[in-house]
Formats: structure tokens, C-alpha cells, sequence
């Protein structure tokens, strides 16, 4: 089994309090993984960690065959993240957005054209980021993450703000990862929306992470317990 995210015992800090306090976690190429939880549980810091956006502070993490510790921009060049923020440029227009972050990854205007028409973007193409509707901001903001063909696509809340449009868009696109050599990760409260799309469901629950039966019903013991314990309050480090 290829796995394209390891995580054992990983404790994430937010400041001085850790968010992951030991959490294991195994994904294997062409899943796609249905993160739930509470509110607090972690599952953002999860994904910020696999994107590289955050440092782990112990625990062994390992993206797309690389250390989290040591290397974590060489995985973040084939990692695409969404989350609730576009972070695209209000004065452009939303295929200059895709365009912008296309030329950035090396891709060209087929790859443009393949990903605008992909989300059903077209009629709002040339209008500037400002002016989008929050679905279609959202619409845009997966459109940038495709455009670079990234091996791992992760999306915190993506069905937050869709109409129902942008949730038949999103749904294609889950489905067609698999087999366009693409894992998915995804975060979700939306539950009966985001499980039917999902191949397996782990539960993030006070920064530990847990299976889930496939009704997702009945939380079962992790998959590969801590062995260390974070405190409640990390003593801060000095230099």
C-alpha cells in the first residue's frame, strides 16, 4: 500500500497549546478521507500540518514520501489546499485568478480553459474576484487548486457557501479523483453531504484521531494508539 500521508503520534502546537495532541493517521493513494468532529477538535490543524503550513512539534509526519520535520515546502508543491479563504486577487477577474496561479505551477491555457469549464465558471469568467458570489468564490477557489494538478487535494468545509450548482462541481470532483491519481482529504461538518463522497471517515476528537464505522456511526479505537501524551500547556521553549 502506497501511503501518501503517515502520521504517528504527532503533536501540532497552536502558540503554546497543542491542537494535535498525538494523533495517528495512515492515507493511502486515491482515498478520499472524511475528517469529522466537533468544533476545536483539531481537524483544521490536521490539514494545515499535511499542507505544510504547519510544523509539527513531535511525532513522526511524513507527506508524499517527505519529512514534515525537514522538508515541508517539497510537499507543498503538490498539495493543493481549500479552505475559507480564496486568496485570490480582488482586481482581477476570475480566469486571470486561475491564470495567474496556472503560470506559477508551470501549467498553460488548455489547463486554464479545462478547469474554468470544470467548475462552471464560464459566465462569471470575466468578472473581477470582488464581484463573485460567495458560491462562485468558492467555485474559483477549487479551480485554482486544480489548475496546478496537485496530488493531494485537501478542503476544509467545501461545502460551506455552495448552492446546489457548486455542490454537484465539488461532488464530480471527489468522485473523479481516484482516478485521476488523486487523494482527497477533506474536512466537513456537513456529514450527510460529505460521506456518501467519502471512502473511509476518520473522527479528530481533543487533537487525537479515531476510526469510524462505515455508517459512521460508532467511533472504534484508533488505529494505532499514542504513546505519548501532550500536556495541556506547553512550557515555552527559550532560545
Amino acid at each position: 500500500m502506497s501511503l501518501v500521508i503517515r502520521l504517528r503520534t504527532v503533536v501540532c502546537l497552536l502558540g503554546r497549546f497543542p491542537a494535535l495532541a498525538g494523533a495517528d493517521l495512515d492515507v493511502a493513494a486515491g482515498e478520499i478521507l472524511l475528517v469529522s468532529g466537533p468544533n476545536g477538535a483539531g481537524k483544521t490543524t490536521l490539514l494545515r500540518l499535511v499542507a505544510g503550513l504547519l510544523a509539527p512539534y513531535s511525532g513522526e509526519a511524513e507527506v508524499l514520501g517527505h519529512d514534515l520535520y525537514h522538508d515541508r515546502l517539497a510537499a507543498r508543491r503538490k498539495i493543493a489546499i481549500v479552505g475559507h479563504e480564496t486568496y485570490c486577487y480582488d482586481d482581477l477577474t476570475a480566469r486571470e485568478n486561475v491564470e495567474f496561479f496556472a503560470r506559477a505551477a508551470g501549467r498553460g491555457t488548455a489547463d486554464v480553459d479545462a478547469v474554468v469549464d470544470r467548475v462552471a465558471l464560464g459566465d462569471a469568467a470575466r468578472v473581477v474576484h470582488r464581484g463573485l458570489s460567495a458560491g462562485q468564490r468558492r467555485r474559483l477557489a477549487l479551480a485554482v487548486a486544480l489548475v496546478r494538478g496537485p496530488e493531494l487535494l485537501l478542503l476544509d468545509e467545501p461545502h460551506a457557501g455552495l448552492d446546489a450548482l457548486g455542490r454537484e462541481v465539488l461532488a464530480d470532483v471527489v468522485r473523479d479523483a481516484p482516478g485521476e491519481g488523486r487523494t482527497v482529504v477533506m474536512v466537513s461538518h456537513e456529514l450527510e453531504i460529505a460521506r456518501p463522497l467519502a471512502t473511509r471517515e476518520v473522527r479528530v476528537d481533543g487533537g487525537q484521531t479515531a476510526a469510524v464505522t462505515p455508517m459512521g456511526a460508532t467511533m472504534t479505537e484508533p488505529a494505532a494508539k499514542s504513546t505519548v501524551s501532550a500536556p495541556a500547556v506547553v512550557p515555552a521553549v527559550t532560545p
